[in-house]
């Protein structure tokens, strides 16, 4: 008998492959709804293209539908394993158009900020995607899992097939370019000394 999952509870994501591997469509579904918004984000932050980012998080999750009656539960965990996967898929169309600017992520309207705001937000988001777009590829992935994402060294050291201390070093090097590149924009961006 299959019972319905809410995207929202505690099963791991390991929990849902397998289930999903053994014909639970539910744990299909709930795992796509957990993990959808995070591979979209990060594609979307590496790439700086919309449709192109939709397009990686479906062949990522694609790939991981099809891995799913071989997966090995404690050998990798799902995120990791996606987060990689995702990586290449930008990897290799960031190679394609090379020469190519990254254009702008619009931010999605909420209604509790203003005009002003919002313009002031879309500034800074285009600000910063242009920063990262200027970084090396492998500088850009790792401040990207780092300081948007949230993954821990190790964990970025094993999405990446890095050691911790290229990890850091990456991330040293991509912060300190990205400051060197958003230096002279603090008040156009509204940011001031206090």
């Amino acid at each position: 008998m299959q019972m319905p999952f809410d995207a929202e509870k505690d099963i791991p994501d390991e929990a849902l492959l397998v289930l999903y591997a053994n014909g639970d469509a539910a744990a299909a579904r709930a795992l796509t709804l957990r993990l959808t918004p995070r591979v979209f984000g990060h594609a979307n932050r590496l790439l700086g293209d919309r449709a192109e980012a939709e397009d990686v998080a479906q062949e990522a999750l694609l790939r991981l539908w099809k891995i799913a009656p071989e997966w090995r539960q404690g050998e990798a965990q799902v995120t990791t394993w996606l987060y990689r996967v995702v990586a290449n898929l930008c990897t290799d169309r960031l190679r394609k158009r090379r020469g190519v600017a990254l254009d702008a992520v619009p931010e999605p309207e909420d209604g509790a900020a203003s005009p002003a705001e919002q313009m002031q937000e879309r500034a800074r988001v285009d600000a910063l995607q242009e920063a990262l777009g200027s970084l090396p590829d492998r500088q850009r992935q790792a401040v990207v899992l780092r300081h948007i994402e949230g993954f821990t060294n190790p964990e970025i050291a094993e999405v990446m097939e890095i050691s911790v201390e290229a990890v850091e070093s990456l991330t040293a090097r991509g912060k300190r370019a990205l400051a060197a590149a958003l230096a002279g924009r603090r008040e156009e961006l509204g940011y001031h000394d206090d």
